[in-house]
């Protein structure tokens, strides 16, 4: 098992590996298991990629950011401006359909709502608006409208965990109420963890993934 120190210094290299990450202007701090990631970035696509990077390192057992957004001057829009942009981009994106997603904008924080068919489709709209210039925070509030029953929901998802890298699925419990689903149980690496919702996310019918997983190491 990794010390806090082994797993500061992880978080540390690969935040330097990251090409997208600034890792100059990023502190980490380490307790428990528990990473604190600080500082101060230029935009919101920074501080989404140095927490990918954090949440990458194994060991990591929860993650908290308390990073900062500063847009410099060139890069400040007004939420008018925003807004047109992130309507306009999302709907050139081919996945989704025409005025299936709202947009509001405050203070340069994007909220999305609206009903998507598919998982891809919901992480897609995020990645169009995450790299808009002004944007300073992103909710993605988009629900998926089940399409399947509960039951053949879990067997999909069951299936996909024994088809994918996860080492025991059978110490992965999964429940299903409607279009929710409540994985839960042990894995052994946070990877690990991340293959089992990502299983849980791409299955038809599934709007809401509550992460009830301990990684044990």
């Amino acid at each position: 098992m990794k010390t806090d120190i082994q797993i500061q210094k992880d978080v540390l290299a690969e935040l330097n590996w990251e090409p997208s990450v600034n890792a100059a202007t990023i502190g980490v701090e380490v307790k428990g298991g528990i990473v604190t990631l600080t500082g101060n970035v230029g935009s919101y696509a920074d501080k989404w990629h140095a927490e990918a990077a954090a949440q990458r390192v194994e060991g990591v057992m929860a993650l908290t950011v308390e990073i900062e957004v500063t847009l410099p001057g060139p890069s400040k829009r007004t939420d008018v401006d925003i807004a047109r942009s992130a309507e306009n981009v999302l709907q050139w994106t081919s996945y989704l359909s025409k005025d299936s997603i709202k947009v509001m904008v405050e203070n340069g924080w994007v909220t999305l709502s609206g009903e998507v068919e598919w998982q891809y489709q919901r992480v897609t709209a995020a990645t169009s608006v995450r790299y808009l210039m002004g944007v300073t925070g992103l909710s993605n509030n988009i629900a998926i409208r089940p399409k399947l029953t509960s039951k053949a929901v879990k067997t999909d998802i069951e299936a996909a965990l024994k088809r994918r890298a996860t080492a025991h699925p059978d110490r992965i419990s999964v429940d299903v109420r409607g279009g929710d689903v409540t994985l839960s149980g042990t894995v052994n690496s946070w990877a690990e963890r991340e293959v089992a919702k990502t299983s849980a996310w791409g299955t038809p019918g599934v709007n809401n993934v509550v992460d009830k997983l301990t990684v044990a190491y």
